[in-house]
């Protein structure tokens, strides 16, 4: 059968495709034999031809294809979701990925039915998703945050990653190690706000036997243990003033001194550090030497916040989805519409850590192959509700920080608890103890 590309749609959907659009998007509805008993307008807008009725659903898709896995998983009457790449339909010479998630429509035990539903995208050019070790993105900006870490990664240089919390800085982190030559030897990780002040000095450089009380024996610290790989500051602007200097020493010597020890020990490692703060306005203030801030600023990497890059919010959910269908009992095929546009309305201000929270709390609210709104979380479901109990009152001149309001409004919905509250922002319990601190927010 001849297939006549879709030029001019129609006027308007039918109720049948606005319903069935409304809750997954771009679909077609197969009969038991896996033919086509209904296409909605924008599905065959996505796949550019016409997609009649009665026609073989894989032998239209998958045209002369060999390798067939999502019709095979079908025909054993599996879900399925996997991709099949066809010419672009506006973009001469591109191809796209058409994404399909098939899933079996059952009456008592028995399948009377298929749902397919669709997404597509460039193969290449702008929009086209890109996975690098473990980060997905569409975003441009994204990209080029890629681009400069592959660069920097082949040459010994200090890298700075500069991001919010949750944007994945040690996966940029571990990308350098990962495409660098250092890449057979060790990677230790490190978070310089997470560790007590006196401890920190001990874990980085490492102490030797009865330095101190408890030093029961030697300790190589973490710029030892990583020798021939890479050492990653995390949250170094934490780091206090008098360890800033003996980084320093370490970054022009390239030795280490352990606590309570005399005599310099060479080590031979790179230094990624990352900070959710400005270190030039640390500077400024007085809580972070300028000298160690010029050493590791030699290739900056900013990050770009979620709520920059939109496009990367539903791509990331979908991979995420994927990993949590992998690891739990629930399978889900596809996020509802109204799920799905709640998840693009939230700003998320714990950005991909939150975004995983709140997916992981609707796996064990939901059940079924949708992904509903209703499962997820009240503060990005109704953003907007009013704190039950109200914030504290304030002075009339004075105006809260968004950063200081989230979090104000998070420890109230959660009655105080601070671990709670730190899951909803999508933070470590550390991070949000200090940023209460840095704000003034008592416990």
């Amino acid at each position: 059968m001849k297939q006549k590309r879709n030029t001019v749609p129609p006027p308007s959907a039918s109720p049948i495709d606005a319903a069935i659009e409304e809750l997954g998007g771009p679909a077609i509805i197969l009969d038991a034999s896996l033919k086509i008993v209904h296409a909605t307008r924008a599905a065959e807008a996505l796949v550019g031809f016409d997609l009649p009725h009665g026609v073989s659903a894989p032998k239209l898709l998958c045209g002369d294809a060999i390798n067939r896995p999502i019709a095979e998983s079908m025909a054993r009457g599996d879900a399925v979701t996997g991709t099949i790449h066809r010419p672009h339909p506006d973009l001469p010479k591109t191809l796209q990925r058409l994404r399909i998630r098939a899933t079996p429509m059952r009456r008592e035990n028995t399948i009377v039915g298929w749902i397919l539903l669709l997404d597509g995208e460039p193969e290449d050019g702008p929009g086209a998703s890109v996975l690098f070790s473990g980060l997905w993105t569409r975003s441009d900006t994204m990209k080029r945050v890629f681009h400069i870490v592959e660069r920097a990664a082949r040459r010994e240089v200090t890298v700075l990653v500069r991001g919010e919390t949750g944007t994945g800085k040690e996966l940029v982190a571990r990308a350098i190690h990962d495409h660098s030559p250092r890449k057979k030897g060790p990677f230790a990780a490190i978070n310089c706000a997470a560790v007590p002040a006196n401890l920190l000095e001990s874990e980085l450089f490492g102490h030797v036997r009865g330095s101190f009380t408890g030093a029961h024996r030697d300790h190589p610290g973490f710029f030892r243990t990583a020798n021939r790989g890479t050492v990653f500051l995390d949250e170094l602007g934490e780091m206090p003033l008098d360890l800033q200097s003996k980084l320093l020493r370490v970054l022009e010597t390239r030795t280490v001194i352990p606590v309570g020890g005399h005599e310099a020990i060479p080590v031979d490692v790179r230094v990624v550090a990352a900070t959710h703060q400005s270190l030039r306005q640390a500077v400024l203030d007085g809580r972070f030497r300028a000298d160690l801030m010029y050493r590791l600023r030699v290739v900056p990497v900013f990050i770009p916040p979620l709520r920059q890059r939109p496009a990367d919010i539903g791509l990331i959910a979908q991979k995420l989805i994927e990993e949590l269908n992998a690891l739990g009992d629930r399978h889900v095929s596809r996020i509802s519409n109204v799920a799905a546009k709640a998840l693009d309305a939230y700003p998320w201000p714990g950005n991909v850590r939150e975004l995983r929270n709140a997916l992981e709390y609707a796996y064990v609210m939901g059940d079924g192959p949708t992904l509903e709104a209703s499962e997820l979380p009240d503060e990005i479901v109704n953003p907007a509700v009013e704190l039950d109990v109200p914030l504290p009152p304030l002075a009339p001149s004075t105006e809260l920080s968004a950063e200081e309001a989230r979090i104000r409004r998070a420890l109230e919905r959660a009655a105080g608890n601070r671990t709670r509250a730190a899951q909803m922002l999508g933070l470590s319990r550390v991070t949000l103890w200090r940023h209460m601190r840095e704000l003034g927010i008592e416990p």
